[in-house]
Protein backbone atom coordinates (compact mmCIF):
# COMPACT_ATOMS: atom_id res chain seq x y z
CA UNK A 1 0.00 0.00 0.00
CA UNK A 2 1.32 2.98 -0.69
CA UNK A 3 2.23 5.95 2.15
CA UNK A 4 0.55 8.53 3.47
CA UNK A 5 2.38 12.18 2.74
CA UNK A 6 2.83 14.58 5.12
CA UNK A 7 3.37 17.62 2.80
CA UNK A 8 4.97 20.74 5.27
CA UNK A 9 6.54 24.12 3.57
CA UNK A 10 9.39 25.48 5.07
CA UNK A 11 9.37 27.83 8.00
CA UNK A 12 9.84 31.66 7.48
CA UNK A 13 13.62 31.97 5.60
CA UNK A 14 15.54 35.17 5.36
CA UNK A 15 14.21 35.93 2.10
CA UNK A 16 10.67 35.78 3.19
CA UNK A 17 11.23 38.29 5.74
CA UNK A 18 12.62 42.27 5.64
CA UNK A 19 16.35 41.91 4.78
CA UNK A 20 18.66 44.49 3.76
CA UNK A 21 22.26 44.38 2.55
CA UNK A 22 22.97 43.90 6.39
CA UNK A 23 23.06 40.22 5.69
CA UNK A 24 26.42 40.54 3.95
CA UNK A 25 28.29 43.62 4.72
CA UNK A 26 26.97 44.74 8.51
CA UNK A 27 28.03 48.24 7.94
CA UNK A 28 25.73 48.47 5.31
CA UNK A 29 22.07 50.29 5.66
CA UNK A 30 18.88 50.52 3.34
CA UNK A 31 16.10 52.80 4.13
CA UNK A 32 13.49 51.69 4.13
CA UNK A 33 14.54 47.66 4.25
CA UNK A 34 14.60 46.08 0.97
CA UNK A 35 13.78 42.23 0.28
CA UNK A 36 16.68 40.50 -2.09
CA UNK A 37 15.83 37.15 -3.19
CA UNK A 38 19.69 36.74 -5.05
CA UNK A 39 20.98 36.20 -1.60
CA UNK A 40 22.00 32.32 -1.71
CA UNK A 41 20.24 29.76 -0.48
CA UNK A 42 19.02 31.77 3.07
CA UNK A 43 18.37 30.19 6.18
CA UNK A 44 15.85 30.73 8.82
CA UNK A 45 14.61 33.49 10.71
CA UNK A 46 14.38 33.58 13.92
CA UNK A 47 10.86 33.59 13.81
CA UNK A 48 10.97 30.71 11.62
CA UNK A 49 12.46 29.22 14.51
CA UNK A 50 10.23 30.00 16.61
CA UNK A 51 7.72 28.27 14.12
CA UNK A 52 9.26 25.09 13.99
CA UNK A 53 9.41 25.04 17.91
CA UNK A 54 5.67 25.29 17.78
CA UNK A 55 4.92 22.90 15.13
CA UNK A 56 7.15 20.39 17.02
CA UNK A 57 5.08 20.79 20.19
CA UNK A 58 1.68 20.64 18.42
CA UNK A 59 2.21 18.02 15.75
CA UNK A 60 0.79 14.78 16.81
CA UNK A 61 2.40 12.07 15.05
CA UNK A 62 5.55 12.12 16.01
CA UNK A 63 5.63 8.13 16.93
CA UNK A 64 3.81 7.37 13.74
CA UNK A 65 6.08 8.61 11.26
CA UNK A 66 8.63 6.13 9.29
CA UNK A 67 10.51 8.60 6.93
CA UNK A 68 11.46 12.22 6.68
CA UNK A 69 12.41 13.84 3.48
CA UNK A 70 13.71 17.73 2.74
CA UNK A 71 14.79 19.72 -0.17
CA UNK A 72 18.41 20.17 0.37
CA UNK A 73 17.98 23.86 0.27
CA UNK A 74 19.24 25.14 4.32
CA UNK A 75 15.57 25.92 5.41
CA UNK A 76 14.17 23.68 4.67
CA UNK A 77 16.47 20.94 5.81
CA UNK A 78 16.25 23.15 9.69
CA UNK A 79 12.47 23.02 9.50
CA UNK A 80 12.98 19.20 9.04
CA UNK A 81 15.24 18.73 11.93
CA UNK A 82 13.94 21.37 13.70
CA UNK A 83 10.35 20.43 13.68
CA UNK A 84 10.54 17.08 13.71
CA UNK A 85 13.70 15.88 16.03
CA UNK A 86 11.67 13.81 18.44
CA UNK A 87 11.00 11.78 14.55
CA UNK A 88 14.44 11.55 13.82
CA UNK A 89 15.59 10.98 17.35
CA UNK A 90 14.51 7.26 16.08
CA UNK A 91 17.13 5.21 15.34
CA UNK A 92 15.02 3.29 12.76
CA UNK A 93 13.81 6.83 11.14
CA UNK A 94 16.23 7.75 8.17
CA UNK A 95 16.50 11.09 7.04
CA UNK A 96 16.84 12.08 3.43
CA UNK A 97 17.69 15.25 1.50
CA UNK A 98 15.52 15.26 -2.34
CA UNK A 99 16.88 17.36 -5.14
CA UNK A 100 13.47 16.75 -7.10
CA UNK A 101 11.49 18.58 -3.86
CA UNK A 102 14.11 21.99 -4.03
CA UNK A 103 12.43 25.50 -4.80
CA UNK A 104 11.31 25.80 -8.54
CA UNK A 105 12.81 29.30 -9.73
CA UNK A 106 16.57 30.21 -10.75
CA UNK A 107 16.64 33.37 -7.81
CA UNK A 108 19.77 32.95 -5.39
CA UNK A 109 17.24 32.58 -2.54
CA UNK A 110 16.63 29.07 -4.74
CA UNK A 111 19.62 27.88 -5.60
CA UNK A 112 21.12 25.31 -3.41
CA UNK A 113 25.32 24.61 -2.39
CA UNK A 114 27.08 21.98 -4.18
CA UNK A 115 27.14 18.96 -2.66
CA UNK A 116 30.29 19.40 -0.34
CA UNK A 117 30.09 22.23 0.48
CA UNK A 118 26.18 21.81 2.08
CA UNK A 119 27.42 18.83 3.47
CA UNK A 120 30.37 20.90 5.62
CA UNK A 121 27.19 24.17 6.13
CA UNK A 122 25.17 21.69 7.76
CA UNK A 123 26.29 21.79 11.54
CA UNK A 124 26.44 25.28 11.47
CA UNK A 125 22.69 25.18 11.18
CA UNK A 126 22.21 23.82 14.48
CA UNK A 127 24.93 25.24 16.59
CA UNK A 128 23.17 25.56 20.12
CA UNK A 129 20.08 23.27 19.34
CA UNK A 130 19.28 20.33 21.88
CA UNK A 131 18.89 18.00 18.82
CA UNK A 132 18.82 14.50 21.28
CA UNK A 133 20.42 13.11 18.36
CA UNK A 134 23.81 13.52 15.84
CA UNK A 135 23.61 16.05 13.35
CA UNK A 136 25.95 13.61 11.41
CA UNK A 137 22.54 11.83 10.64
CA UNK A 138 21.08 14.87 8.49
CA UNK A 139 24.56 15.58 6.90
CA UNK A 140 24.20 11.33 5.72
CA UNK A 141 20.78 12.71 4.51
CA UNK A 142 22.56 14.40 0.83
CA UNK A 143 24.65 11.49 0.63
CA UNK A 144 22.59 10.92 -2.64
CA UNK A 145 22.36 14.77 -3.52
CA UNK A 146 23.93 14.46 -6.94
CA UNK A 147 26.63 17.05 -8.66
CA UNK A 148 24.27 19.93 -10.29
CA UNK A 149 21.14 19.31 -9.03
CA UNK A 150 21.71 23.38 -7.92
CA UNK A 151 21.84 24.26 -11.55
CA UNK A 152 18.99 25.27 -12.76
CA UNK A 153 18.92 24.14 -16.59
CA UNK A 154 17.90 21.27 -18.48
CA UNK A 155 16.17 18.52 -15.83
CA UNK A 156 16.00 21.36 -13.08
CA UNK A 157 15.27 24.41 -14.67
CA UNK A 158 12.72 27.18 -14.25
CA UNK A 159 10.12 26.15 -16.64
CA UNK A 160 6.49 24.48 -16.30
CA UNK A 161 7.57 21.44 -17.78
CA UNK A 162 10.66 20.96 -16.18
CA UNK A 163 9.10 21.51 -13.08
CA UNK A 164 6.23 19.51 -13.82
CA UNK A 165 8.41 16.63 -15.07
CA UNK A 166 10.36 16.45 -11.73
CA UNK A 167 7.48 16.81 -9.62
CA UNK A 168 5.65 13.56 -11.39
CA UNK A 169 8.88 11.54 -11.06
CA UNK A 170 8.79 12.43 -7.05
CA UNK A 171 5.38 11.08 -6.78
CA UNK A 172 6.26 8.36 -8.74
CA UNK A 173 9.10 7.62 -6.26
CA UNK A 174 6.98 7.97 -2.86
CA UNK A 175 4.30 6.32 -4.66
CA UNK A 176 6.63 3.01 -4.51
CA UNK A 177 7.84 3.66 -1.20
CA UNK A 178 7.64 0.91 1.42
CA UNK A 179 7.49 3.59 4.74
CA UNK A 180 3.22 3.79 5.60
CA UNK A 181 3.78 7.37 6.88
CA UNK A 182 6.16 10.14 5.54
CA UNK A 183 6.96 14.10 5.89
CA UNK A 184 8.22 15.76 2.95
CA UNK A 185 9.72 19.27 3.84
CA UNK A 186 9.48 21.71 0.50
CA UNK A 187 8.64 24.96 -0.56
CA UNK A 188 5.15 27.19 -1.73
CA UNK A 189 5.57 27.25 -5.31
CA UNK A 190 6.38 23.77 -5.92
CA UNK A 191 3.79 22.16 -3.51
CA UNK A 192 1.47 23.45 -6.25
CA UNK A 193 2.86 21.43 -8.74
CA UNK A 194 3.45 18.47 -6.57
CA UNK A 195 -0.16 18.00 -4.96
CA UNK A 196 -1.28 19.68 -8.83
CA UNK A 197 -4.02 21.98 -6.70
CA UNK A 198 -4.93 24.39 -9.19
CA UNK A 199 -8.95 24.15 -8.76
CA UNK A 200 -9.28 26.99 -7.13
CA UNK A 201 -10.28 30.61 -8.06
CA UNK A 202 -7.13 32.10 -7.92
CA UNK A 203 -4.04 29.63 -7.68
CA UNK A 204 -2.19 32.73 -7.13
CA UNK A 205 -3.61 33.80 -3.81
CA UNK A 206 -5.49 30.98 -2.54
CA UNK A 207 -3.62 27.85 -2.29
CA UNK A 208 0.28 28.67 -1.58
CA UNK A 209 0.79 27.12 2.16
CA UNK A 210 1.45 28.95 4.96
CA UNK A 211 4.96 28.92 6.48
CA UNK A 212 5.34 25.60 8.77
CA UNK A 213 1.45 24.51 7.21
CA UNK A 214 1.32 20.69 7.03
CA UNK A 215 -1.56 19.42 4.83
CA UNK A 216 -2.25 15.37 4.65
CA UNK A 217 -2.26 13.12 1.17
CA UNK A 218 -2.65 10.40 0.24
CA UNK A 219 -2.35 8.59 -3.37
CA UNK A 220 -5.51 8.25 -5.63
CA UNK A 221 -6.83 4.94 -6.13
CA UNK A 222 -6.17 4.82 -9.73
CA UNK A 223 -2.38 5.54 -9.23
CA UNK A 224 0.32 3.49 -10.64
CA UNK A 225 4.21 3.60 -10.26
CA UNK A 226 4.36 5.59 -13.69
CA UNK A 227 1.45 7.56 -13.24
CA UNK A 228 0.40 8.60 -9.19
CA UNK A 229 -1.49 11.62 -8.40
CA UNK A 230 -2.11 12.70 -4.66
CA UNK A 231 -5.01 13.52 -2.65
CA UNK A 232 -5.91 15.06 -0.04
CA UNK A 233 -7.18 13.86 2.82
CA UNK A 234 -10.53 14.91 4.49
CA UNK A 235 -8.74 15.68 7.93
CA UNK A 236 -6.43 18.13 6.08
CA UNK A 237 -9.06 20.15 4.45
CA UNK A 238 -10.95 20.70 7.54
CA UNK A 239 -8.08 21.69 9.47
CA UNK A 240 -6.33 24.08 7.32
CA UNK A 241 -6.43 27.66 6.12
CA UNK A 242 -8.00 26.46 2.75
CA UNK A 243 -8.99 30.43 1.77
CA UNK A 244 -6.13 32.10 3.56
CA UNK A 245 -4.37 34.38 0.97
CA UNK A 246 -0.48 33.84 0.21
CA UNK A 247 1.27 37.44 1.31
CA UNK A 248 4.59 35.64 0.33
CA UNK A 249 6.07 38.41 -2.25
CA UNK A 250 8.51 35.13 -3.24
CA UNK A 251 5.58 32.91 -3.62
CA UNK A 252 3.85 35.43 -5.17
CA UNK A 253 6.56 36.16 -8.07
CA UNK A 254 7.25 32.71 -8.97
CA UNK A 255 3.68 31.16 -9.26
CA UNK A 256 3.14 34.57 -11.32
CA UNK A 257 6.28 33.91 -13.34
CA UNK A 258 5.54 30.25 -14.21
CA UNK A 259 1.32 29.56 -14.15
CA UNK A 260 0.30 31.40 -17.26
Amino acid sequence: MPPRLYLVRHAEGEHNATVTCILVNPLCHIDPPQRNFQFRDLILTSKGQSQCATLRSTFPYHDEIDLVLSSPQRRAIQTAVLSFGPILARNEVKYMALPLAQEVSDMGCDTGFPKDELEALIPGLFEGSDLRFDVEKIVRGVDGVPKGWNVKTGYYAYTREAISQRASDLRSWLFQRSEDKIILVTHGAFLHFLTEDWDVDDPLSGTAYNHCEVRIFDFKETSTAKEAHLIETKESKETRGANEKEKDEHVLEELTAIVK
